[in-house]
C-alpha cells in the first residue's frame, strides 16, 4: 500500500456508518470473549475498580482564590462525579465535610444526557460565578453553561454555548471571551476556534464583538484576561503550529501590541514580571541564551523595547527545567536531573534572584507543586510519590512551616520490590534512562511503557492499577524516558522531531534490548503499552522491531501517517510529525507509518488495539484500519472500541476498570506462559542508585 489511493479500508473512517459499526461490534465481541472469559478477569477488574473508587484516595484540591478548597470526586456512588468544596479546617480532618456544588450524576439523570465533567473556570475576583464545561461521552467538544456558586444552580439565561471545541475566559461578571464554532469559516483546519469574540451578558452571541481572528491553517486562536488587581491585562494570539504562537497585548482601545518573544518560546506574565522559557537559542544584545533557559524581564520595560534579561535557569547535559509556578511574591522552579525532581524558591530582585531549596521536598520521591494562590499569599501544595511510594500531600508556606495533610493508602504490597534506574545505549550512542520497578531477580512478565513526543516527560508515579494488576502478580514494570519527551528539555524533544522521529523508536528498542541483556526479561516475556503518540510508538515497535517483544498494546493510537492530518485534530500535529502532503515529508513518514508497514510472512507479536468511538482528537479509524490490515495479513490482533470515553477511551471508573483489566489480562495471558527466564545478572557500573522498599 503506497498511499491513500490504495487504502482499502477508508470505509472504516465513517465514524457511525452501518458497515463500520457492524465491524466494530464483531471485533469487540471476539476480543471480549477471548480475553475476559477466564476466571481471573472478573477479579482483576474488581481489584482495579476498588483502586479507582477507593474512599481513602487523596481528594486533590484546587484553589480558586476565595479560601475554599475545591475538588472533583468520583467513586462507586458517584460514577460521573460531584464538584464540591470545603475549608482548610475541614480538609485537615480524615473525613471532611464537603459542600456539594454540582452532582453530575443527578444532572445527567434529570436531563437524559451522558454528561462527563471536563473543566470549570471560576470568575475572579468575586468567585461567585463559574463557567462549567461538560461533554457528551467524554469527547473534547463541550457544552458550556454558567453556574451560580451561591445558589448551586445553573444561571437561567446565563452564558451558554452549544457543543463545540470551545475556549472561554472570564473578563468580568458581565463579559467573557469566547472562541467556538460560530458557523462556516470560524474554525481552523485543525477543528479549533479561528475567531475570538467578547460577549456581553444579555446580548446575542452573533452580535458579540470580534476581538481577534487567525488564519484557517493556524492551529487555534486564543484570548485571555489577567484580573490581578493593578495589573489587569488582556492578551490575544494565534497558534501558528503546535509550538509557535504569535502573541499580543490587547489594550482597552482595541490596539494590539506585539509581545516580541520568540514564536516558539513559552511565556507568562505575573504582576510586574515577564518570564520567557526558550525552546530554541535566542540572541539578545550579543548574548545567546540556550534552548531550555528561563529568563525574566520587567513586563512594561520589555513591552517598551527594553531587553534587560535575568537568567533564572540555564540547562546542562543532565538537568532541564520541568516547570515553574508563581506564588504571590515568589517563583518556584522545578527541574529534572536525570529524571529526578528538584524544587527551589526564587525571590525576585535585581540581576540575581535569591534562591533556596523548597521546604518539605523528600529526597527520593518525585515531587511537584500542584497548587498556589498567586493573588493572595505564598502558600503551596506539594505532592510527592514514587513507583512504590504512595503520594503524600503537604501544605507549605514559603519561609514558614510545612504540614502533611494527606497520605494516599498503599494499594499493593511493596515489600521485596525495588526501583532502579538504568541507562541504555541507543543506535547513535545516546544514553537513554529508564526506570525498573519490581522484584530484583524476578522472572515474571515485564511491561515496558513509553511515550516520546511533544516534550512530555514520564516521571516516577504511584499507580495502584499497575501495582495490583501487574506488580502484585509478580510482573516487572518499566518506564522508558526516550527522546521526543522533555526529560532533558527542548534538545531531547527536538532530537526526535519530524524527520528525526526514528531516534525515539531506536531509543525504545535499545531499552528493550538492554532489559534482555541485563537478564531482567526475554523478548517472549516483554510486553509494551502506550497511548496516543505512545500508541504510534507501539505501532512502530510492532512493525519495525517485532522480534523484541512478546505482546503489544496501543491505546487510542495514531497509526496512519498518510492521513492523520485529515482526521479530526490531526492537522495540529504537523509541527511534530511533518506534512504528509509534502513529498519530502511523506518520504520519511512513509518509512515508519505503522499502517503502511504491515507485512505478511513475518512473525508479529500479538497486539491489542483499544480506542473510543467518541475520541474526537485521535480518530478511531487509526486503530480500526490497523486492525483490519493486520487481520488481512494473518496476524494475531485483538480490537476493542469503547462506544464512549473520548481520548481517554473511558468515560467513568467502570469503563476505566474494564479497559485496564482488558489490557493487563491480555498482556498476562500472552507473556506469563513464555519460557523460563534466567536469573538477573549483577548490575554493572551504569546502574543508577535508586530507592528500594
Amino acid at each position: 500500500m503506497s498511499d491513500e489511493g490504495d487504502d482499502p479500508y477508508l470505509w472504516l473512517e465513517d465514524l457511525d456508518g452501518g458497515d463500520a459499526a457492524g465491524w466494530v461490534r464483531e471485533r469487540n465481541a471476539a476480543t471480549v470473549a477471548a480475553v475476559t472469559g477466564g476466571e481471573g478477569f472478573a477479579g482483576l477488574r474488581a481489584e482495579i475498580r476498588q483502586v479507582l473508587d477507593a474512599d481513602d484516595r487523596i481528594p486533590y484540591p484546587g484553589w480558586r482564590g476565595d479560601g475554599f478548597w475545591y475538588n472533583f470526586w468520583t467513586d462507586a456512588a458517584h460514577p460521573r462525579g460531584i464538584w464540591r468544596r470545603t475549608t482548610l479546617e475541614q480538609y485537615r480532618r480524615p473525613e471532611p465535610e464537603w459542600d456539594v456544588l454540582l452532582d453530575v450524576d443527578a444532572l445527567a439523570a434529570a436531563e437524559g444526557e451522558n454528561w462527563v465533567w471536563q473543566t470549570v473556570t471560576v470568575l475572579r475576583p468575586g468567585y461567585r460565578r463559574a463557567l462549567v464545561s461538560l461533554s457528551r461521552g467524554g469527547a473534547d467538544a463541550v457544552v458550556v453553561r454558567e453556574f451560580d456558586l451561591d445558589r448551586r444552580a445553573f444561571v437561567e439565561d446565563g452564558f451558554t454555548l452549544p457543543e463545540a471545541k470551545t475556549d472561554v475566559c472570564w473578563i468580568d461578571v458581565d463579559h467573557i471571551f469566547v472562541g467556538t464554532d460560530f458557523g462556516p469559516g470560524s474554525l481552523t483546519t485543525s477543528g479549533y476556534p479561528r475567531v475570538v469574540r467578547r460577549w456581553r451578558r444579555g446580548t446575542p452571541l452573533t452580535a458579540a464583538e470580534i476581538v481577534y481572528e487567525g488564519q484557517a491553517d493556524d492551529v487555534a486562536v486564543y484570548a485571555s484576561h489577567d484580573p490581578t488587581p493593578g495589573f489587569e491585562r488582556d492578551f490575544v494570539g494565534r497558534s501558528l503550529d503546535f509550538y509557535r504562537t504569535e502573541n499580543h497585548l490587547l489594550t482597552g482601545a482595541g490596539e494590539r501590541i506585539r509581545l516580541a518573544v520568540p514564536e516558539d518560546a513559552g511565556w507568562d506574565a505575573h504582576r510586574e514580571w515577564l518570564l520567557i522559557r526558550l525552546r530554541s537559542p535566542w540572541t539578545v544584545d550579543g548574548v545567546t541564551h540556550p534552548a531550555g533557559a528561563l529568563l525574566a524581564a520587567s513586563f512594561d520595560d520589555f513591552l517598551a523595547g527594553g531587553r534587560e534579561l535575568t537568567v533564572l535557569f540555564r540547562p546542562d547535559e543532565r538537568t532541564a527545567l520541568s516547570g515553574h509556578v508563581w506564588t504571590r511574591n515568589k517563583l518556584i522552579l522545578a527541574t529534572l536531573a536525570d529524571v529526578k525532581s528538584k524544587l527551589e524558591v526564587l525571590t525576585p530582585g535585581g540581576a540575581e534572584w535569591h534562591r533556596e531549596p523548597l521546604a518539605g521536598v523528600p529526597e527520593f520521591d518525585h515531587s511537584e507543586v500542584i497548587e498556589t494562590d498567586p493573588d493572595h499569599d505564598d502558600a503551596y501544595l506539594l505532592s510527592s510519590e514514587g513507583f512504590l511510594e504512595p503520594a503524600t500531600l503537604r501544605l507549605g508556606q514559603i519561609g514558614g512551616e510545612v504540614e502533611t495533610l494527606k497520605r494516599q493508602p498503599a494499594f499493593f504490597e511493596a515489600d521485596g520490590l525495588a526501583v532502579r534506574q538504568f541507562f541504555a545505549t541507543s543506535a547513535d550512542g545516546t544514553r537513554v534512562p529508564y526506570f525498573v520497578a519490581g522484584e530484583p531477580g524476578a522472572t515474571g512478565p515485564t511491561l515496558l511503557n513509553g511515550y516520546g513526543g511533544y516534550e512530555i516527560s514520564l516521571t516516577p508515579h504511584y499507580s495502584g492499577v499497575i501495582g495490583r494488576g501487574w506488580l502484585a502478580r509478580g510482573g516487572t514494570y518499566v518506564v522508558a524516558n526516550i527522546r521526543g519527551g522533555g526529560e532533558y528539555g527542548p534538545r531531547w524533544h527536538r532530537a526526535a522531531l519530524r524527520e528525526n522521529r526514528p531516534r525515539a523508536y531506536e531509543d525504545f528498542a535499545a531499552v528493550a534490548a538492554d532489559l534482555v541483556t541485563r537478564g531482567i526479561t526475554t523478548p517472549e516475556r516483554l510486553g509494551i503499552e502506550g497511548g496516543s503518540n505512545g500508541g504510534l510508538l507501539m505501532g512502530v515497535m510492532l512493525t519495525r522491531y517485532p522480534a523484541l517483544f512478546g505482546a503489544v498494546v496501543a491505546h487510542v493510537p495514531v497509526l496512519d501517517m498518510r492521513r492523520y492530518h485529515r482526521l479530526l485534530a490531526g492537522a495540529s500535529w504537523m509541527a511534530e510529525y511533518g506534512d504528509p502532503d509534502r513529498p519530502e515529508d511523506w518520504a520519511f513518514l512513509r518509512e515508519y507509518s505503522p499502517y503502511h508497514n504491515v507485512r505478511g510472512g513475518e512473525a508479529y507479536p500479538p497486539v491489542l488495539l483499544v480506542t473510543s468511538t467518541r475520541d474526537d482528537r485521535v480518530h478511531p479509524a487509526h486503530a480500526r484500519k490497523m486492525a483490519a490490515r493486520l487481520r488481512e495479513h494473518g496476524h494475531d490482533v485483538s480490537y476493542y472500541e469503547n462506544l464512549e470515553g473520548g481520548h481517554g477511551a473511558a468515560a467513568n471508573n467502570e469503563q476505566r476498570a474494564f479497559v485496564w483489566a482488558l489490557t493487563l489480562e491480555f498482556l498476562w495471558q500472552k507473556l506469563a506462559q513464555a519460557g523460563a527466564l534466567p536469573r538477573q545478572v549483577a548490575p554493572d557500573a551504569t546502574e543508577r542508585a535508586g530507592r528500594s522498599t
